[in-house]
């Protein structure tokens, strides 16, 4: 019996596989003139290299680099339900830049990492025009990135975000908490709202409540306070260290996730602690409508959101009103939240 030759296989292709090249090239060329406002005179070359290059000779004397990464946990499914994709970018910004801040660093570059099963390309250019404006509001440079079309790894619509900062700061106007000391004053500067932290808490009550998003909270809608971008504090607070008032204050926090209680303590060495006054968290109205229609108790509050307060300077009391002139000539929104106390053991972080 003569056997039968089998049929060639059809032949295959990248598209038929779920990824679209050409679409992926379409993207770049959509956001280059984006990622261009963004740049410093140190960037080297444009986009499409194999690593990106940025100058940093003649700046620094003794560069401390400060790098830091981070991505905008559950608010992208929020971003994602209600079809807000042109903030979300900001966020992802914000939460590294504001990171190194901490330790006085200003954030030089930023790079990108947008996974998604199938490229949408309005969908990207969004994504990826918010990431370019917040570097632009940080004043870093938008120097990379990457996109990943990866079908069968992402439902419909879907996609993620990373980010990735580096910065720099002179050795000797690094900030590590070293300098706090009993007596210095926690001076709360005001957040934008939830920024990026506490959102999986924050769409059980939104769905529980039946997604109310035109709700009126005092004229700006429900939807709205809850996606609005993280505040950047970049440019104001580097402003102030660089000032005369600066070089007073001893340590910075970024209030994230984990909330008042968990990351203003990060900048406080051992032996001290911190005593933060309740009556000084006033909650702004949409952490008021979170707590009322989520029933979430006071400690729980504390501990997973800002509360209205994004970014802390630790000063030393006597310098209190110069800094908080300065915040105000800033256009800062701030307040006295509490104090650095003496701590020999248990807890170190008291709310009352």
């Amino acid at each position: 019996m003569t056997g039968q030759t089998p049929p060639a296989p059809a032949p295959m292709t990248y598209r038929e596989a779920g990824v679209d090249i050409d679409a992926g090239n379409e993207l770049v060329e959509r956001i280059k003139p984006l990622v261009k406002r963004s740049f410093r005179p140190e960037v080297m070359g444009g986009l499409g290299g194999f690593g990106a290059l940025f100058d940093l000779s003649g700046k620094y004397r003794e560069p401390v680099l400060v790098s830091g990464t981070d991505g905008v946990g559950t608010k992208l499914k929020l971003a994602q339900q209600l079809g807000r994709h042109d903030t979300i970018g900001i966020d992802l910004v914000g939460m590294c830049v504001n990171d190194v801040l901490v330790q006085g660093a200003e954030p030089l570059f930023f790079l990108d990492y947008f996974a998604t099963g199938k490229l949408d390309i309005d969908t990207a250019a969004a994504v990826v025009g918010g990431i370019a404006r917040g570097c632009e509001l940080a004043g870093c440079a938008l120097i990379g990135g990457e996109t990943a079309e990866m079908p069968d790894m992402y439902a419909a619509g879907e996609y993620d975000l990373a980010g990735f900062t580096v910065g720099a700061v002179e050795k000797s106007e690094l900030r590590d908490g070293g300098r706090v000391e009993a007596g210095d004053v926690l001076l709360g500067i005001a957040s934008s709202g939830p920024h990026s932290n506490g959102y999986s808490l924050i769409r059980r009550i939104f769905d529980r409540a039946g997604r109310p998003g035109d709700l009126d909270l005092g004229g700006v809608l429900l939807e709205d306070a809850l996606m609005a971008p993280t505040a950047l504090y970049v440019k104001p607070v580097l402003e102030l260290l660089r000032g005369g008032n600066g070089a007073s204050i001893h340590a910075m926090a970024h209030v994230t996730g984990g909330g008042l209680t968990e990351n203003i303590i990060r900048v406080v060495p051992d032996g001290l602690g911190l005593e933060i006054e309740a009556s000084a968290i006033v909650l702004p109205p949409v952490f008021d409508w979170l707590q009322r229609e989520g029933a979430v108790m006071d400690a729980e509050m504390w501990r997973t959101f800002n509360c209205g307060i994004g970014f802390v300077l630790v000063v030393p009391a006597a310098a209190v009103g110069a800094v908080e002139s300065d915040l105000d000539r800033l256009a800062l929104s701030h307040r006295r939240i509490g104090e650095v106390v003496k701590a020999d053991g248990g807890d170190r972080v008291r709310i009352g």
